[in-house]
């Protein structure tokens, strides 16, 4: 599966990828930038700005006209914002592909920001941040990000806090936009049924009006920790939310090929590891999931799960025992086999449309790194062996980096942190 990368006169950065005979196209605009490029006063002004971009623009003064315009092709359109990097996208019928790059080019360039649509949508925002505190699951992903990284752009919420919502005035967003939306921190990326020249012209004739400007330093995440710590936060839940783990390291680090074989063998699918201990044999939670936090200068992996309130002990120890089995055991040839067949059996499920396809290469492009194929990454999970896996493991599931977020009815701190060793 091949893409075409290039960069346009005015800095901006172009990634087509062809699909002959696909239906489909999809057009993708993203900055690179996100929670983590925030000083603590604009502390979610970069999601708050995506909200906005769909609201106005000179060509499109009504958010109606925008989704109008879009619904009546039968388009999906939707936007993100993640720590690092914020995208917009609309999906198509390829014979709509200049409608759709039409509107993600000018929503993208030519926000307007109108007052009264920020007051309205600043409500929106409030209720969304609401939304998350009672989804104890995210509540717990965050407190997490706040456990390992504090009141650093690392650790604080993309959605913000109350404080800065309320206090985010129009120049703000205007700033940021001028400031962070330039060429050269921007992405466009166009995959599916369309021939790779057509499109390039095409790109550049749409983003021929996007403003100069140099790609944004964030401030550098410093991890120190030198043992294990612990962050709860009390809710009246009939339900515990765990994210237990340790710090890791960055998405180019030549160990993260192991990472990925490592978190399958825990959790890729019903059969793995986790699934089994916990659900399976201990019956102790509904879900249960391995991750790999990585970005551009960290990293951290983790097991999350929603446990019985009365059985967190129990689920603390067994998601530990699990982890420490990875230093001590080598993973079985059959397994390891088993774990490569499922992983490249779900990249290549994951691959079937256009946004799919897409996707899969949109975070390194806006991110400004190497890219890589699907092919490259098959190839990578073939050669991990059983010794690099437990030797990765007896680097990483260490007690110095160990951290434990809780969100639940739990208050008694000091006797769940004597839970978090690898050695009991």
């Amino acid at each position: 599966m091949k893409y075409i990368k290039r960069t346009l006169d005015n800095g901006l950065s172009v990634v087509i990828v062809p699909l002959p005979n696909n239906p489909t196209v999809t057009v993708y605009a993203g900055a690179n930038t996100g929670s983590e490029y925030e000083e603590e006063n604009i502390n979610g002004l970069s999601h708050f700005l995506e909200h906005m971009c769909f609201k106005a623009t000179p060509k499109r003064p009504t958010a109606k006209m925008i989704s109008e315009e879009l619904d009546a092709i039968g388009a999906i359109n939707n936007a993100f914002t993640s720590q690092e990097h914020t995208v917009y996208f609309a999906k198509s019928d390829k014979k709509h592909f200049d409608k759709i790059l039409d509107v993600v080019s000018d929503i993208y360039q030519n926000p307007t920001f109108p007052e009264s649509e920020l007051e309205k949508e600043r409500g929106v925002i409030l209720q969304e941040y609401k939304m998350y505190l009672d989804d104890l699951k995210w509540h717990v992903s965050d407190l997490w990000q706040e456990l390992l990284y504090g009141n650093t752009p690392a650790g604080r919420r993309i959605i913000g806090s109350p404080k800065t919502i309320e206090s985010l005035k129009r120049d703000d967003f205007v700033k940021y936009h001028s400031d962070r939306y330039g060429a050269e921190n921007t992405t466009v990326l166009v995959s599916g049924g369309i021939e790779e020249d057509e499109a390039f012209e095409k790109v550049k004739k749409a983003f021929s009006g996007i403003k100069a400007g140099n790609k944004k330093i964030k401030e550098l995440v410093r991890e120190k920790q030198n043992g294990p710590e612990i962050k709860v936060f009390y809710k009246d839940s009939d339900q515990t939310h765990i994210v237990i783990g340790v710090r890791t390291f960055d998405m180019d680090d030549k160990r993260m090929k192991t990472m990925r074989v490592l978190r399958s063998v825990l959790s890729g699918g019903m059969s793995a590891r986790l699934f089994q201990k916990m659900r399976e044999e201990l019956g102790i939670c509904y879900y249960v999931y391995a991750n790999q936090d990585s970005f551009t200068d960290h990293g951290n992996f983790s097991v999350s799960a929603g446990v019985d309130q009365n059985r967190l002990e129990i689920a603390i120890s067994a998601i530990l025992a699990e982890l420490k089995k990875l230093k001590t055991e080598k993973v079985s040839l059959d397994e390891l086999a088993k774990t490569k067949d499922g992983m490249i059996g779900r990249i290549r499920l994951h691959l079937e449309s256009s946004d799919d396809i897409g996707g899969f290469y949109l975070e390194r492009a806006v991110l400004k790194k190497d890219m890589i194929t699907p092919d490259d990454l098959e190839k990578e999970i073939m050669d991990v062996t059983a010794d690099d896996i437990m030797s990765l493991a007896k680097e990483i599931f260490d007690d110095k980096t160990l951290n434990l977020a809780i969100v639940g009815k739990h208050k008694n701190e000091t006797d769940i942190k004597k839970l978090l060793s690898f050695d009991l």
